[in-house]
This record gives structure tokens, C-alpha cells and sequence, in this order.
């Protein structure tokens, strides 16, 4: 069973910045495609970036493209977001996602997910 914990959501202003951290259990980290969604407020859940097994490659909506970063420490089985330059529309509920087949960059058909994490943007 693969269970995903996202942490590092807060309150900040625009402009600032956030890092988002989300580990993953079980030895098979290395082997999960893995990805970062949101969802605000009466929208639906969008995805925000994708990362390769290795983390050299990367895919990022075009919302966020230049200004969020993703990346992941296989020795740690963990994946990051680090986002940049806030604005007040990135405020939402961040969730982590992984699957075992597929590419980082098709956005849907994840199996595992996170429970999110807060993000707030104030202006």
C-alpha cells in the first residue's frame, strides 16, 4: 500500500514563497510517476506539475509554468513543490499524486493521493 503525507502549506503574502513537501511510504518510491494538483473553492481539482521516476523530467500547468519548481529525493522519498511568486489565485488545497504507469505529463489517471494541504494567498 502506498500512502502519500503533503506538509509545508500555510498563510502567505503575495509574492512569497512556499515549499511543499509530500513522503511517500513503502520501498517502490523510485518506481511512482508523481505529481501536485489543487483544488480551490467551488473549482475543480487541477493538476499543477508532474515529475518523472528519476526527477529529470518535469511538466507544469501553464498557470504555474516559471514560477513553481518540482522535484524529488528518491533517497528520501519525498517530492517537493517549491512555489514562487504567490499570487492570490494560487490559494487552494494542494494534493500530492502518484502512479505506476503513464507519463509525468499526461495530468489524469493517478492512483494514489494525499489528504492536501492549505495553501493561502493573501494580497
Amino acid at each position: 500500500q502506498v500512502q502519500l503525507v503533503e506538509s509545508g502549506g500555510g498563510l502567505v503574502q503575495a509574492g512569497g514563497s512556499l515549499r511543499l513537501s509530500c513522503v511517500v511510504s513503502g520501498r517502490t518510491f523510485s518506481s511512482l510517476v508523481m505529481g501536485w494538483f489543487r483544488q480551490a473553492p467551488g473549482k475543480e481539482r487541477e493538476f499543477v506539475a508532474g515529475i518523472s521516476r528519476s526527477g529529470a523530467s518535469t511538466y507544469y500547468a501553464d498557470s504555474v509554468k516559471g514560477r513553481f519548481t518540482c522535484s524529488r529525493d528518491n533517497a528520501k522519498n519525498t517530492v517537493y513543490l517549491q512555489m514562487n511568486s504567490l499570487k492570490p489565485e494560487d490559494t487552494a488545497v494542494y494534493y500530492c499524486a502518484a502512479r505506476w504507469s503513464g507519463s509525468y505529463a499526461v495530468t489524469s489517471g493517478y492512483d494514489y493521493w494525499g489528504q492536501g494541504t492549505q495553501v493561502t494567498v493573501s494580497s
